[in-house]
Formats: C-alpha cells, sequence, structure tokens
C-alpha cells in the first residue's frame, strides 16, 4: 500500500515540479521581452500547468482503474470542476517553481531592462 501510494503520487509532483521550471521558460521564446509581457506570460504559464495537472490527474484515476464514466457520472461539469479543484491545489507544487522560473527571466533579456 505505501509503495502504490509513494509510486503514484511522488512521481507525478516530480514531473509537475519539473513542468513549472520548464514551461516558462519555454513560452520565454514566444512573448516579447518587458514587464507587462512577463506578467501576462506568469498569467499564461499557471494556466498552462492548471490544465496540464488536470490532464496528469485525469491519467493518474484511468491508470488506476477508474473510467470515465465513473469519474464523470454527475456530469461534465461536476467532472471538469473536480479536475480543476485538483488542478488548483497542486499549484502547492509548481506555483513556486514557476515563480522562480519566471523571476529569472529578465536576467537573459537583450533588448529590454527591468
Amino acid at each position: 500500500m505505501i509503495e502504490t501510494f509513494a509510486q503514484s503520487l511522488i512521481l507525478p509532483a516530480i514531473l509537475l515540479g519539473a513542468l513549472g521550471w520548464v514551461v516558462p521558460r519555454l513560452m520565454a521564446r514566444i512573448f516579447p521581452e518587458g514587464v507587462k509581457p512577463l506578467f501576462a506570460l506568469a498569467f499564461c504559464a499557471a494556466a498552462v500547468m492548471t490544465f496540464t495537472a488536470m490532464a496528469i490527474f485525469l491519467g493518474l484515476y484511468l491508470a488506476h482503474g477508474m473510467t470515465l464514466g465513473q469519474l464523470f457520472r454527475l456530469g461534465l461539469v461536476d467532472g471538469l470542476l473536480h479536475l480543476a479543484r485538483l488542478g488548483a491545489a497542486s499549484a502547492l507544487i509548481w506555483a513556486p517553481v514557476l515563480v522562480l522560473s519566471v523571476a529569472g527571466l529578465p536576467k537573459q533579456w537583450v533588448e529590454e531592462t527591468w
């Protein structure tokens, strides 16, 4: 029981933490330099991370034998709200890493200054 618990939660937590670092760095290649675009990047990266966490939790449910019918038995909206709450709660893992990643981006600016 303990091994299954650790395997099913620790690896996704490590994945979410790593993605919290990588996602803003990849998105910085698309966004222009500047303070306002940096805040927009942070917001968009947080949205991407929330949806990614929702997908990871959906995958965990499916991997542990739950069917989509069971997950969405109360309706599509209730199922998506449940996954959204889990995605938002997972921000405790990825949000601090994301903030540190975004905070380090101005060091790489060439055209703008902080």
